[in-house]
């Protein structure tokens, strides 16, 4: 495979020290290897002389043990324009390899995965892993704030780990307004074959993507937006890329065999609306939710808010013949739908008109949500992506040291839309964030701290600037977010997972923690505040790095609802965090600078 990185040639680097830690790992590997060959070699020409091949044989087995590690994953990715018509009008899509959406990442827990981009576009582009936690990594996150973009005819080689973690995640573009033009595709991490899974293997497991979707084309969309418009409604709903009414001619999504039970994983990709998940006529088990194994209710139709990922079990155990998979809103005004076959091998018959009904919706469906929001257990008797029980970790029982209420607003700043947090609009620098960080010149690109952890009295005056907010390494933190808007909210935080510990409706205040879930709360990485309600999570900063807070819905974090966390370890250790790797490129006013010293072991 080609690994050739436009950025790599042009710098000199002790590799050693600042080499990325995947192929430092690599090389470290393959010296140690060769250590242990000549070694062998000897041995095994006095143990040839005295007639020991055993000796031999017990020293070539210990020797692959020496030197073993966790599997590599490569992938080449070609990103391009093509033309997609997901709504039956024919728009500029982005597609990975010729497909929309993008082809699956298959791993498993701790797999390191080297995923070479190409940029084919005529624009800038970037990739997030959303749900990966990159551990001591984020150099490979993917944001405006922690890499240089991939140049129109240019391409980096992303190299990260799914360290101890398994579920259902994804990968998207974070530039310009690409998301609303496909660029995304499925993260699937099993676990490892030694650890259960508390659930029969399912015969096949099928990637979903719902969500809504424009007519018009990313570029247009943009347009809207720095124009100070909102973009609106969505056009309609997609399932896969595609969209269906009842009764039309379509091929089936997935077929299933009757009598077998199937891994169906959910993600909501769309630009803002919330949407509902049901089959007809077949239940849903959940198992999973964003890397944590759940208590198995049984759920005739699940909530999905944007940028949230579920795991359910279907089994195939009615009249063989096509049922409908129905995806509909939540929350708008008008009801948008889409429909997609689920066909059994062999079945007779087409799926019956007679669709299973909607949640209610407008203020009871609110509270309909919330009571299943609150249903969503952690299994507490399964094991994680490590072979030590999830419900060791006491996270209700550890003092918190900050709190941080967060409130979203939107306002006008110079005539134009805008969004933000706490009364700040986050804009972008030119220089990524992490990378002014690392070379000890925040000062010429930002200004820490500028947005307090309490919103202002009125939270609609916003200022735009770049929104960075210092975190001390390893203090475990509240974060209660607060929606005061007649819209819902999705918020993400890279690098982590959190507890979602309380969704309430109204105001928040200290006296409301006797409301949190402080025993079995999911452990996750996307929290929805529903209008005019509020949502705590709560969290432990140990993955040093820099790390995006940002809501999901893509118009909002385009217009500014988003920051970063600076969670810098204080020893300056490889322990904590990884150099910059050698491929990363190097932009704005860094380009040029001397390469600060590298922290060490």
């Amino acid at each position: 495979m080609d690994m050739v990185n436009s950025a790599s040639s042009s710098r000199k680097k002790n590799k050693k020290e600042e080499a990325s830690p995947l192929l430092l790992v690599r090389v470290k590997k393959k010296n140690s290897k060769k250590t242990e060959s000549s070694k062998i070699e000897k041995k095994r020409s006095n143990a040839m002389g005295s007639g020991k091949v055993t000796v031999v044989a017990l020293l070539l087995c210990l020797s692959v043990g020496v030197i073993a590690e966790d599997p590599y994953l490569y992938f080449n990715w070609n990103v391009t324009y093509g033309t997609i018509s997901p709504l039956g009008v024919p728009q500029q899509g982005i597609l990975i390899n010729g497909q929309f959406p993008g082809p699956r990442i298959n791993c498993t827990s701790n797999n390191n995965i080297v995923v070479n981009v190409f940029n084919n576009l005529d624009e800038p582009f970037l990739f997030t892993w959303s749900g990966v936690q990159h551990r001591k990594n984020s150099w490979q996150d993917g944001t405006s704030g922690t890499m240089c973009p991939i140049m129109p005819g240019k391409n980096f080689t992303y190299r990260f780990q799914v360290k101890d973690q398994i579920g259902s995640y994804y990968y998207f573009p974070t530039t310009a307004l690409h998301r609303a033009a496909g660029g995304y595709g499925p993260i699937n991490v099993h676990s490892r074959a030694l650890i259960p899974v508390p659930f029969d293997n399912p015969s096949d497991e099928y990637n979903v993507f719902v969500g809504d979707w424009y007519n018009k084309g990313h570029k247009t969309l943009k347009k809207v937006l720095d124009g100070g418009r909102t973009i609106g409604r969505p056009d309609g709903i997609i399932i896969n890329g595609k969209s269906a009414k009842v009764g039309e001619a379509k091929e089936p999504l997935f077929t299933m065999e009757a009598g077998k039970t199937y891994r169906y994983r959910f993600c909501n990709l769309g630009m803002r609306s919330s949407v509902n998940v049901r089959f007809q006529g077949h239940p849903m088990k959940l198992v999973e939710i964003e890397g944590s194994h759940t208590v198995q209710n049984i759920y005739d139709s699940l909530d999905l808010h944007v940028g949230q990922c579920l795991s359910v079990l279907v089994t195939a155990d009615q009249e063989p013949k096509d049922y409908y998979l129905v995806v509909s809103s939540r929350f708008l005004k008008q009801e948008l739908s889409s429909v997609a076959i689920i066909r059994y091998a062999n079945g007779k018959g087409p799926a019956s008109p007679e669709l299973p009904a909607s949640p209610p919706d407008n203020t009871e469906g609110i509270a309909w949500s919330m009571n299943q929001f609150r249903s969503f257990r952690w299994n507490l008797t399964a094991s994680a992506a490590r072979p030590n029980p999830q419900g060791s970790y006491h996270y209700g029982q550890i003092n918190i040291t900050r709190t941080i209420k967060i409130v979203n607003s939107m306002g006008q700043v110079n005539g134009k839309l805008r969004y933000g947090l706490n009364g700040i609009s986050h804009s972008d620098t030119e220089t990524p964030l992490k990378l002014v960080e690392y070379f000890g010149a925040a000062d010429k690109a930002f200004k820490y701290d500028l947005m307090a952890d309490e919103a202002p009295a009125d939270p609609s005056k916003l200022t735009i600037t770049t929104n960075v907010k210092n975190a001390t390494y390893r203090n475990f933190v509240e974060i209660v977010f607060e929606n005061h808007e007649k819209s819902i909210r999705t918020y993400h935080l890279d690098g982590y997972s959190f507890f979602a510990v309380a969704v309430e409706p109204g105001k928040w205040s200290p006296e409301k923690r006797k409301n949190y879930n402080l025993v079995d709360a999911t452990s996750r990485n996307n929290i929805q505040v529903y209008p005019n309600s509020w949502a705590a999570i709560m969290l432990t900063f140990d993955n040093a790095g820099m790390w995006n807070l940002r809501s999901e819905m893509w118009e909002k974090t385009y217009l500014g609802e988003q920051l970063y966390f600076s969670i810098l370890s204080p020893s300056r250790s490889l322990r904590d965090e990884y150099n910059l790797p050698d491929n990363h490129p190097l932009c704005g006013v860094v380009k040029g600078m001397p390469l600060p010293t590298p922290y060490k072991a």
